[in-house]
């Protein structure tokens, strides 16, 4: 919660003050797009907690965790002109943003070690920190006036600072040596397109809210989109703490019933939360904004149902049965072009990403279980 809640404040703190519409517009696509080659991480966090609990050892682990920041380092070099000529913002303002992801995945493997081993605690104080450390320096270099490309380029430095931290405290932990099996990098590649289809999912309406609406228009679904965070983040910590039961093949369809449960229930409160709180938009960051007091519900539920989402592609990966995704890939797929050739305002765009994600929720976890 803690590194949730400095997200929030780094979008509250630039919508509201720091950057004009236009400017926040541009400051949210480019961490969505960050959060795309941020993938790798995610899927090696999974695979590396997924065989921790499984006893692998974790000197192999730790290699596989640098051979994959290497392939995210190469990833940046190539995607970086090309988000830029798509989201149509300047390359070096691009590349502030996308330099954090090979940060991400040296975090996501000292992570995944303390995730499998079951040590929430260690592994909830190095969450918190991690979150202020990526957080805050973009803060403040929006008061001091650096603008989105500073904003960013903070950030990259903070999630480097994180890096160090995390992987200091995994050395305090110490590590396990087992002579059982190992995982190579093909693993993550097939845990990441999972990953890769969540993020997907939760992005693609922000993403391509700039082909679709105009400047001004995308600040306000930026704005909107901050709703759909919360609610898709806020109950991470549950997937957290049930994936290794996921991972357990003994414990894994009681536990995804379970999570499945808890983070529905979730999402319930907080889509009913944002609306009673949509009049209080406008009051808070100006007229600007008048668009979203119907609309912050919607907004809401569309990251409940991503955060459902997430804890059924989660025991995909913990079950190593990846290959669900595809059912996910195919309702994105056609959000994609229901986005690009039929929605023309926010409301158009937000009610597609809702369908969505419903549809894939649904469908995803009747074959998972």
């Amino acid at each position: 919660m803690v590194a949730n809640i400095c997200m929030y404040v780094v979008h509250l703190a630039a919508s509201a003050r720091y950057l004009d519409v236009s400017e926040y517009g541009e400051f949210a696509v480019l961490l969505s797009a960050m959060l795309v080659l941020g993938v790798p991480a995610l899927a090696l966090q999974n695979v590396v907690a997924r065989e921790v609990v499984l006893g692998r050892d974790e000197r192999r682990l730790r290699r596989v965790g640098i051979q994959t920041t290497l392939y995210v380092v190469v990833l940046v070099a190539v995607a970086t002109p090309l988000v830029a000529l798509l989201m149509r913002t300047g390359v070096m303002t691009t590349l502030a943003a996308l330099g954090a992801a090979p940060l991400l995945a040296l975090i996501a493997a000292g992570q995944g070690i303390l995730q499998g081993r079951g040590e929430f605690r260690t592994l909830s104080w190095v969450l918190a920190a991690v979150g202020i450390l990526r957080s805050m320096p973009i803060v403040g270099a929006f008061v001091l006036g650096a603008g989105p490309a500073g904003g960013l380029l903070a950030g990259t430095i903070g999630a480097a600072v994180s890096a160090v931290v995390v992987w200091a405290v995994v050395g305090k932990v110490g590590e396990r040596v087992s002579d059982a099996g190992t995982v190579g990098v093909l693993s993550v590649v097939r845990a990441s397109q999972v990953q890769l289809v969540l993020i997907v999912a939760s992005s693609v309406d922000l993403l391509l809210s700039p082909r679709v609406l105009d400047a001004e228009s995308v600040g306000v679904y930026a704005l909107g989109a901050i709703a759909t965070k919360v609610a898709f983040w806020l109950p991470q910590a549950i997937g957290v703490v049930f994936y290794p039961r996921l991972a357990d093949p003994a414990r894994s369809r009681v536990s995804l019933r379970q999570a499945v449960a808890v983070v529905a229930g979730v999402g319930v409160v907080l889509t009913l939360g944002a609306g009673l709180a949509g009049p209080l938009v406008p009051i808070v960051f100006g007229d600007g904004y008048d668009e979203l007091v119907p609309l912050l519900w919607l907004f809401a539920y569309i990251g409940a149902a991503l955060a459902v989402l997430q804890v059924v592609l989660l025991s995909a990966i913990a079950r190593d049965r990846t290959r669900v995704a595809f059912v996910t890939w195919i309702v994105v797929a056609t959000e994609v072009v229901v986005i690009l050739t039929v929605a023309g305002s926010v409301v158009g765009v937000a009610a597609t990403a809702a369908v969505a994600v419903t549809i894939a929720a649904t469908a995803t976890w009747a074959l998972t279980r």
